[in-house]
């Protein structure tokens, strides 16, 4: 069966304003892993979202402020290890309840503190939340809370995170990605499940992407789409619209780079530099 047609983004008015555009608010990072956390903010800009925030433990503030001006940093509370601490939940709800949307995940590590602070941010925002990385592993250790989502949600899964929630591998294709769509269905989100013709599903309807390319296995491109996921939310998308649209701009990024510079020489900053040339092709 053909995949329904590619969502659009509604052409912005005249007088048009950034609070028009949504509070993107992207939650992660760690000692060590600052770069994640600002990849997806910065895509989170290159995709439209009015006003990004990125809530980050204090030791790497400074270093994820400077990549990029155009977005505002939050100090989080930390542990000994550099990473967010237990005690920065409040805030975060906080500052979430007041955002369109919210993604969680990059670069966040993993501690039994945070997965009480994913469990929380999981099941109590109201608003679309975007799960990646080390925030769907610690919803893999919590089923109980994985089925009990607050509201929208959008998971992106690789295969590996995916074996993690759903308790097994599954080396057939097909049967992953049946499994995916169970999922879906089961918990009331939207699943990513990345990989070469990426499937995005809400367990009803489910699409085939047709973008993108080898040159993209490589760290950081993960973080790039949940950026753009999480902005295409602020920009009042539907949780499986975004996804679909999200999915397909972002490997259209990776295939303009790579046509610029082949596969091999590909990193997740090309990708970044790529998204306007994708968003162009919507018209």
């Amino acid at each position: 069966m053909p995949s329904p047609a590619l969502p659009q983004l509604v052409p912005r008015r005249a007088d048009a304003h950034k609070g028009d555009f949504g509070r993107a608010l992207l939650v992660g990072g760690s000692r060590g892993m600052s770069g994640a956390i600002a990849l997806a903010g910065m895509s989170a800009l290159r995709s439209g979202a009015g006003l990004v925030t990125l809530a980050v433990p204090e030791a790497i503030q400074p270093v994820v402020a400077s990549f990029e001006p155009s977005y505002m940093t939050m100090t989080l509370p930390q542990d000994e290890e550099g990473r967010i601490a237990q005690s920065a939940t409040d805030v975060i709800i906080s500052h979430g309840t007041a955002s369109t949307a919210v993604a969680c995940g990059p670069g966040l590590g993993r501690s039994a503190e945070l997965d009480q602070v994913v469990a929380t941010l999981y099941g109590q925002l109201a608003c679309p939340m975007v799960v990646d990385a080390d925030a769907l592993n610690a919803l893999a250790d919590q089923s109980e809370v994985l089925s009990s989502p607050g509201g929208p949600r959008v998971l992106t899964p690789h295969p590996g995170e995916f074996a993690r929630l759903v308790g097994q591998p599954h080396d057939d294709l097909s049967q992953r990605e049946s499994a995916a769509i169970a999922l879906a269905e089961q918990l009331g989100v939207v699943i990513v499940l990345k990989g070469h013709a990426t499937l995005v599903t809400d367990g009803t309807t489910s699409a085939h992407n047709t973008t993108g390319n080898p040159g993209m296995a490589t760290g950081g491109t993960g973080d790039v789409l949940t950026g753009v996921i999480t902005s295409l939310l602020c920009q009042g998308l539907s949780p499986l619209d975004a996804a679909r649209l999200g999915v397909h701009l972002h490997g259209l990024a990776g295939d303009f780079a790579a046509a610029e510079m082949g596969e091999v020489s590909l990193i997740a900053t090309d990708l970044l530099r790529e998204l306007p040339r994708a968003f162009a092709t919507l018209g």
